[in-house]
C-alpha cells in the first residue's frame, strides 16, 4: 500500500467487498463459546448424573478455547507457509459442522468432542483474520479497521448472545443452531477474499523476518496481559448465568440480555478506538481497558438487583470495545511481515488460553468465597493491572520528553 493511501480503509469496490466479508467473518469469533452461555444451566441439569458436572458443564463453554490455544500456533505456521485463504475456507466449514454438533450429541463426552473441533476451527479463522489485517492495512487505517472489526464482533455478540438466551428458553440445544450461519459466509469468502501477494525480497532485508530482544520481551508481556484479561473477562459468560440464578433471576434470557448489553456498549467504544488510541497510546488504552474491567467486576460483586448487573455489564463494555483491538494492533506493530501469521497465532493462543483457564481459576474462588467474593478479588487484581499500565504510560512519556529535550540541546 502506498503511503498516500495508507490512512484509507477502502478505496475501491473490491476493497469494500473484501473488508465487508472480513468484518462478517470476524463476528463468528464471539460465537466460539459465549453463544451457548445461557444453555449452561440446562446442560448441567441434563447431565446431572455425571461426576463433576458443575465444572464439566462450564467446560462445554470454554473447551473450544483450549483447542484454539493449542491449534493457533500451528495455524500461524500454516498461513505463513501455505497462504491465508485455504485454511480460512476449511475452518469456516469445520466451524459450521462442529458448532452444530451440539444439536445431536447425547452424551457429555460427545458434546465436549464437538466443542474441541469447534476450537480448532476458530483458531484457524482468528489467526487468518488477524494476519490479513496486517497484510491489508497500515498505520491509522489499521487502527480504524481494528475498531470497526471489534464493533462488528460486538454487534455479533449482541445478536448471537441475546438470541442464544432466547433460544435457550425453548431448549438448551437450540442455541447450537446459530453456528450454521458460517455456511452463508463461505461463498463470500471464496469470491471476495484475495490471497495476499507475497513477493520475495531480492536480497536479505535486515530484520524483515526477525525479532529483536526488545520485541520478544514486549510480545511476551503482551501475551501475558492477554491471558490475564481473558481469565477475568470470561468470568462473565461462564459464571454470570449462575450468579443471576443465585440472585433470583434464573431465566436464561436475562443472562443473554445482560451479556448482550455489555456487547452493545462495546460496539460504541470500539467505533471510537482509533481516536482513543491516538490520544492515549497503546499503554493508555490498556490502562483504560483494565481499569474499566476492574470497576465492572467490583460493581458486579455488589449488585443486589438486575439493574445493578446491567450497569456492571455496561461498564465492562468499555473494556470489550477497546482492549481487544489494542492487543491485535500492538501485535501487528511488533510483527515483521514474514512472521505475521505466527505472531497472530500466538496472540490468539494467549487469548484463548485465558478463556480456558477462566473457570479453572474462578471455580475454586467461588467455592471458597462465593460469587461476590470471587468477582471482588478478580476485579481488584485487574484494577491494579490497569493502574500499572497508566503508570507505565506516564513513565514512557517522561522518557520521551527527556529524549526530545536532549536532542534539542544538542541540535
Amino acid at each position: 500500500m502506498r503511503p498516500a493511501k495508507a490512512a484509507q480503509i477502502a478505496h475501491s469496490p473490491q476493497d469494500y467487498r473484501r473488508n465487508t466479508t472480513m468484518l462478517l467473518v470476524s463476528t463468528l469469533t464471539i460465537m466460539s463459546g459465549a453463544t451457548i452461555s445461557a444453555s449452561l444451566p440446562g446442560i448441567a441439569a441434563r447431565f446431572a448424573d455425571v461426576d463433576n458436572v458443575a465444572l464439566l458443564s462450564r467446560l462445554v463453554l470454554t473447551l473450544p478455547a483450549a483447542f484454539i490455544a493449542l491449534f493457533s500456533p500451528a495455524a500461524g505456521f500454516l498461513v505463513d507457509r501455505f497462504g491465508r485463504k485455504p485454511l480460512l475456507l476449511a475452518s469456516l466449514l469445520l466451524f459450521a459442522l462442529a458448532g452444530a454438533s451440539g444439536l445431536f450429541a447425547d452424551t457429555l463426552p460427545g458434546l465436549l468432542a464437538g466443542r474441541a473441533m469447534l476450537g480448532i476451527a476458530v483458531g484457524g479463522i482468528m489467526t487468518v483474520m488477524t494476519a490479513l489485517v496486517g497484510d491489508f492495512f497500515q498505520g491509522a487505517a489499521r487502527d480504524r479497521y481494528m475498531g470497526l472489526q471489534q464493533a462488528f464482533v460486538g454487534i455479533g455478540g449482541t445478536i448471537f448472545l441475546t438470541g442464544g438466551g432466547l433460544l435457550a428458553e425453548v431448549h438448551w440445544r437450540e442455541p447450537f443452531l446459530i453456528y450454521t450461519v458460517a455456511i452463508l459466509l463461505l461463498p463470500a469468502a471464496v469470491a471476495f477474499l484475495p490471497e495476499p501477494r507475497r513477493t520475495p525480497a531480492k536480497g536479505p532485508v535486515e530484520g524483515a523476518g526477525r525479532l529483536g530482544g526488545r520485541e520478544v520481551a514486549l510480545l511476551a508481556l503482551l501475551f501475558g496481559a492477554a491471558i490475564i484479561n481473558m481469565i477475568a473477562f470470561y468470568m462473565i459468560p461462564t459464571q454470570l448465568p449462575f450468579y443471576l440464578a443465585y440472585l433470583g433471576f434464573a431465566a436464561p434470557s436475562l443472562a443473554g440480555t445482560a451479556i448482550g448489553a455489555g456487547q452493545l456498549v462495546g460496539v460504541v467504544c470500539a467505533l471510537a478506538f482509533a481516536p482513543v488510541r491516538r490520544g492515549l497510546g497503546i499503554m493508555g488504552v490498556f490502562g483504560l481497558g483494565f481499569v474499566s474491567a476492574g470497576l465492572a467486576f467490583l460493581l458486579l460483586s455488589n449488585a443486589e438487583s438486575y439493574a445493578g448487573v446491567l450497569v456492571a455489564m455496561a461498564v465492562s463494555g468499555v473494556c470489550m470495545g477497546t482492549i481487544m483491538p489494542n492487543f491485535a494492533a500492538a501485535a501487528m506493530v511488533l510483527a515483521p511481515p514474514a512472521l505475521r501469521g505466527r505472531i497472530s497465532g500466538l496472540l490468539v493462543a494467549s487469548i484463548f488460553a485465558g478463556q480456558f483457564l477462566s473457570p479453572v481459576v474462578s471455580q475454586p474462588l467461588i467455592s471458597a468465597s462465593g460469587f461476590e467474593g470471587a468477582y471482588a478479588v478478580v476485579g481488584t487484581i485487574v484494577l491494579v493491572v490497569g493502574i500499572a499500565a497508566f503508570a507505565a504510560r506516564l513513565l514512557l512519556r517522561r522518557q520521551d520528553d527527556r529524549s526530545a529535550r536532549a536532542r534539542g540541546e544538542h541540535a
